[in-house]
């Protein structure tokens, strides 16, 4: 199996370019609390938020979703800028990718977009990106292979191998895979032997340094015409 060389490279955001889980976290607790319900530690938020309020609310609070969604916002929003936390190596990562010729980059994420744009620009991360797709900002969030599309709208890019969608998390994978681009999981921990159904990925990365070393690497063997090959790629 060969690593397609990429055309744009889509981002998820928390926990896979910023650590914003203590807000997230505190956040939850706040709305568990005004809905009368047991607050998740924070291992159960970092393991359970995975889609958008839109797609999740809904089964978490039932008729009350709307309500939760309005406790978790207006406590989300009165601090998360003052919490917020790049991982280390992304900042730089995306410096040396947005210097690459003709890689668009983009974040695609489940978080609101109107916050998501806030982040990225109070990070100063605005300027490495070509697009910044949060919940509600295309008809359908993650996993929906239609955010992708969104995403990638006016690009001239259409979804595909030649599209690296790149996160933490299972959401993540199979947003990519619905939408036929190449999935990338960078996260410390490997993938599990069943993890993701099993299925290949088109590669893991441990850290924002080792991505940006395997995309340029593959960008230049591109350049070369030498594919690279990812049978057992784990960088770390």
């Amino acid at each position: 199996m060969s690593l397609p060389a990429p055309k744009a490279i889509l981002f998820d955001w928390d926990n896979t370019l910023v650590d914003s889980w203590a807000v997230i976290h505190h956040a939850m607790t706040a709305t568990f609390h005004a809905m009368g319900q047991r607050p998740w530690t924070l291992e159960e938020t970092r393991q359970n938020v995975r889609q958008s309020a839109r797609d999740s609310f809904p089964r978490l609070f039932g008729e009350r979703a709307d309500e939760a969604t309005k406790v978790f916002y207006r406590t989300y929003e009165a601090d998360h800028l003052s919490q917020l936390r790049a991982l280390p190596g992304a900042g730089e990562m995306l410096a040396a990718l947005a210097a690459a010729d003709d890689l668009l980059l983009g974040v695609v994420s489940n978080k609101r977009g109107d916050i998501l744009r806030l982040e990225s620009a109070e990070l100063g991360w605005d300027r490495f990106f070509s697009t910044v797709v949060g919940a509600t900002d295309a008809a359908c969030d993650k996993p929906s292979p239609e955010v992708v599309d969104f995403a990638l709208r006016g690009s001239g890019i259409a979804a595909g191998p030649a599209v690296w969608f790149v996160g933490d998390t299972d959401i993540d994978i199979l947003c990519a895979r619905n939408a036929g681009c190449t999935a990338i999981l960078l996260r410390a921990e490997a993938p599990g032997a069943e993890e993701f159904d099993g299925r290949p990925l088109g590669g893991h990365v441990a850290d924002c340094a080792a991505f940006s070393e395997l995309t340029l690497k593959v960008l230049a063997q591109s350049a070369g015409s030498k594919p690279l090959k990812t049978e057992g790629l784990n960088r770390k």
